[in-house]
């Protein structure tokens, strides 16, 4: 699946991992936000990948 720079999904996944970076380098990368942060991308990836494979 080929996403744009306007597709909701592709600003979600975008926001995410910037506000995991963020977070991680302020509070750790295993802080406990980091790591929900990266388990949400996580979710979202794989919903993607799962759209991708059907």
């Amino acid at each position: 699946m080929i996403t744009s720079k306007e597709d909701p999904v592709s600003i979600k996944i975008e926001a995410l991992r910037k506000r995991m970076t963020e977070v991680a380098l302020e509070k750790g990368f295993s802080s406990e936000e980091s790591v929900k942060i990266s388990q949400e991308l996580d979710a979202v990836l794989n919903q993607i990948q799962n759209k991708t494979n059907k």
